[in-house]
């Protein structure tokens, strides 16, 4: 495959880039930047001198058009202006912003503060959770890849409130990320002095995610309850650990949370049900396209505490893309994908 990566010079094209690499079915990957054409790679990025010594390409729609596969891992708001000059029925596009997610327009420009993408390509576009949309996913030509916290809290959630196995009208979320979640853009909120030693709850009760994990239990568990959602910078690169609590339906017991994910997902490589654990950590999937995923039941409150841990920058963006463009494409599912965590 000829495959195009649309912003590889953020956090999330680098680690398109470390996969695709290795991806026994790319030939070729072909760089872009909107403001830096020209730019070898390497210089850009020395820790891939003599392995990506490519210069970085201009954005042309033509040039684009004749590959196979393109990633957008741009900010919101670019790809809903440049998809529709690149997206044809030969080229599959994978979008990684938050542009195509929300199928209402008057939600999104409510939620991200910025205009729509066309409703025609919101229309077409596919939500890629893999493991809840892969029948779509495959025939899809546009993908909308989730975000990294929706990511999180719907793998962990969904088989639960599709079972009906927890009241879906009192959720409350609490999330934790590092900080490669915010970008490598320069800005006040994630300057060293400002996240070192540090936790911080952001956008509490506006964050941009909400009504995405809102549309996703809509959509795969029939469920139109809004939820509390709060958000943190913790002080670590990579990683996030969303924790949820759910009241249980009468008579529901752990056994019963168990065997619906294991139902769900044990014939699902990257997502593992962490049974007895005295410690659930984000280390454990780090550099890795895995989910883990815990559950704990307090019998005193009846409530039921469901942990989930991904990497942001993988499971919850370029892993899930490559994840998804191998099932677009008919491939093995985890092909590129199978590293183990990196633990220390």
């Amino acid at each position: 495959m000829q495959v195009g990566i649309i912003g590889a010079t953020g956090y999330g094209g680098l680690e398109l880039l470390r996969f695709l690499y290795n991806h026994s079915e790319v030939e070729n990957i072909h760089l872009f930047s909107s403001s830096e054409d020209g730019v070898k790679f390497s210089n850009k990025y020395t820790h891939l001198r003599k392995i990506i010594d490519q210069p970085l390409q201009k954005i042309i729609p033509e040039a684009l058009q004749k590959l196979d596969v393109i990633f957008t891992s741009t900010p919101s708001g670019v790809s809903s202006k440049l998809i529709p000059e690149i997206l044809t029925e030969k080229v599959k596009v994978i979008d990684l912003s938050g542009d195509f997610r929300i199928k209402d327009a008057e939600d999104y420009e409510n939620w991200y503060e910025l205009l729509p993408a066309p409703q025609k390509l919101l229309d077409q576009s596919v939500y890629g959770l893999t493991e809840w949309n892969g029948k779509e996913i495959r025939k899809a030509n546009l993908i909308a890849n989730p975000g990294c916290y929706p990511t999180a809290v719907l793998l962990s959630l969904l088989p639960l409130l599709h079972d009906q196995l927890v009241d879906s009208e009192n959720l409350i979320i609490d999330a934790k990320s590092g900080i490669s979640g915010a970008g490598n853009k320069p800005n006040a909120n994630n300057q060293f002095c400002e996240t070192n030693d540090n936790t911080s709850i952001y956008k509490i009760n506006k964050h941009q995610h909400i009504p995405e994990i809102e549309q996703a239990i809509s959509m795969f568990a029939h469920s139109d309850h809004p939820i509390t959602f709060s958000t943190h910078l913790v002080p670590m690169n990579r990683g996030i650990m969303a924790t949820s609590y759910a009241k249980l339906q009468q008579g529901v017991t752990k056994s019963d949370l168990l065997n619906s994910l294991h139902s769900k997902y044990d014939h699902h490589q990257f997502i593992r049900i962490i049974g007895d654990a005295t410690k659930v950590s984000t280390t454990q999937v780090r550099g890795t396209n895995y989910c883990d995923i815990h559950i704990n039941v307090d019998e005193r409150t009846g409530r039921a505490t469901i942990i989930s841990v991904i990497d942001n920058l993988v499971k919850g963006a370029a892993g899930q893309a490559i994840q998804n463009m191998n099932l677009m494409f008919g491939l093995e599912e985890s092909q590129g994908l199978t590293q183990i965590p990196i633990w220390i």
